[in-house]
């Protein structure tokens, strides 16, 4: 993979990119402010990028929003936002045009490095990757029981795995189901949230979106 490395903390910075390199993957460019971002998306279009949500020169969100800049310049580009703390805002509006490639990590579990790397290759592809201590604080928050109350307890359980990103064998596995029985549960939710089955939309992102809409921090 061909990665840009956005985040401005040299020691973060430098270690991320070893990381990345070490697991054979090419770090094409690195940036460490919002606009210097921006320009490397846009120049080396990358397979997936890292970026940081709060960057120079006013830090606040200036890497989420190169990361949204980039993504209307060229769509779907694949990026993994990382934030120091959890905040489902941005990634409900990097989610927001429904066309995946899309990640959000707490900054501590990139030194998680099989997750990390795990995490970048499914963004890559196209896929959502949602750091679990995200889900977990989502979880524990409570829901505001608008579209997901609908849902049994097991497609619930299937949702917010989905929302990690996991594959329908992946959360067979985490849930000790048959990956059958897993596409009936995803069929049913999807059915539930009122997402069609056509070409123009990733049910999948759209289902994570709605679960990531229907909690509150």
């Amino acid at each position: 993979m061909r990665v840009v490395v956005a985040e401005d903390l040299y020691l973060l910075r430098d270690g991320m990119v070893r990381l990345i390199e070490a697991f054979g993957h090419e770090v094409v460019a690195t940036a460490a402010d919002g606009g210097a971002t921006l320009a490397a998306l846009l120049t080396h279009r990358p397979d997936v990028a890292v970026v940081d949500v709060r960057m120079p020169p006013g830090q606040s969100d200036e890497g989420l929003r190169a990361a949204l800049a980039a993504r209307r310049e060229v769509p779907g580009l694949p990026i993994l936002i990382l934030s120091q703390h959890v905040e489902q805002l941005y990634a409900r509006e990097l989610l927001a045009d429904g066309a995946g490639g899309i990640g959000y990590f707490l900054k501590e579990s990139v030194f998680d490095a099989d997750q990390f790397i795990d995490a970048l290759e499914r963004v890559a592809a196209g896929g959502t990757a949602m750091d679990p201590a995200v889900i977990a604080k989502l979880l524990a928050s409570g829901s505001s029981t608008r579209r997901l109350a609908a849902l049994t307890e097991r497609e619930h359980s299937v949702l917010s795995l989905m929302a990690e990103g996991l594959s329908n064998q992946a959360i067979g596995q985490r849930l000790f189901l048959s990956e059958s029985a897993i596409s009936k549960y995803t069929t049913s939710l999807f059915g539930k949230l009122g997402l069609a089955d056509d070409d123009t939309t990733n049910r999948r992102v759209l289902a994570v979106l709605a679960f990531l809409s229907d909690y509150k921090i």
